[in-house]
């Protein structure tokens, strides 16, 4: 069995004296895992960070098996993170969620929207609001996606200012009104209305996704959440101390 690829490198952790299992992201093949002989070396070591994108080729004998990675750099990202902790941050919060993701299941959507978020020049607000949009597709991929189409109570479309915590529906500011205290807000950039998402729209963004990935994923799962993920949001949404 052998394929080659390109992948964004997620996570890895050591195998034996010299060798390391990679953790990698492929389009069509989603998380995959292989084996790196002499991945432990400085040479290997460099290119087998998370956040980097390289070329693979995998190798074993049946498909179910964990196989072998043979790994060439094609962008490195050491450079840029060392010089901006908001990026070495996101890349963290990135690779900790798609490691959330079942093994070998393909989930294009996520992969392109993790190497958008890590290519580029952006400012602090649109890496904010591209991160939440992140979360946000997780979840739907994780399958624990928002209803944000129209109003729970009314049916409308237009107005959606809030999200209900107990259905994940999104609920119009006439209907909310009564409930605003049990509510959590909708910031208008998650459902394509406002051009620019300010400092408390990303705050509230990530209260949004942060609340239904502890219902759904991190609690179930017994887990915490990233660990980066708290100073995080204080960056991108200005509050950083």
């Amino acid at each position: 069995m052998e394929w080659t690829g390109e992948g964004l490198i997620i996570g890895v952790r050591r195998h034996g004296e010299t060798s390391v299992i990679a953790e990698v992201m492929v389009e069509g093949r989603g998380r995959h895992l292989g084996l790196v002989r002499g991945g432990r070396s400085s040479k290997l070591s460099a290119t087998l960070q998370p956040g980097n994108l390289v070329q693979l080729t995998w190798r074993a004998r049946l498909e179910e098996h964990l196989g072998t990675f043979a790994i060439e750099l094609i962008r490195g990202r050491a450079a840029e993170f060392i010089a901006d902790r908001t990026k070495l941050y996101a890349s963290q919060l990135l690779c900790d969620h798609l490691r959330l993701l079942p093994e070998r299941d393909p989930h294009d959507r996520l992969l392109g929207l993790a190497v958008h978020a890590l290519e580029g020049e952006k400012s602090t607000l649109e890496l904010g609001a591209t991160l939440a949009s992140f979360e946000l597709t997780l979840l739907d991929e994780l399958g624990f996606g928002l209803d944000l189409s129209s109003c729970a109570a009314t049916g409308v479309t237009e107005n959606l200012t809030h999200v209900s915590p107990k259905s994940g529906r999104a609920v119009s500011l006439a209907a909310a009104a009564p409930y605003l205290g049990r509510l959590l807000e909708l910031p208008p950039f998650l459902i394509g209305e406002g051009a620019v998402a300010g400092p408390d729209d990303i705050a509230a963004a990530f209260a949004l996704t942060g609340y239904f990935l502890d219902m759904h994923v991190w609690l179930p799962r017994q887990i915490d959440p990233p660990a980066t993920r708290e100073a995080l949001v204080r960056i991108l949404s200005g509050d950083a101390a």
